[in-house]
């Protein structure tokens, strides 16, 4: 009986390792303040262009919101 217990207790003590795994280096932070994470990254830059994009999508809807008001007045 105690070597149904004592030999798996025996095994399972002699596979841990008691040396901790080294921590990798610190990685130096981009100048965004957000490290860089390579599976989001090609929507992360979607979004930037959508950013850089919706400004002259204003301005265009706005241009026509002119011109809807222009033809109403005439």
């Amino acid at each position: 009986m105690i070597k149904r217990i004592l030999i798996p207790l025996v095994l399972l003590l002699a596979a841990c390792d008691p040396t901790p795994t080294p921590s990798p280096p610190p990685q130096p932070q981009p100048e965004t303040g957000r490290a860089p994470n390579p599976v989001f990254e090609t929507q992360i830059q979607a979004v930037g262009k959508a950013r850089a994009v919706e400004g002259q999508v204003m301005d265009a809807a706005e241009a026509q919101r002119k011109q809807i008001e222009d033809a109403e007045q005439q």
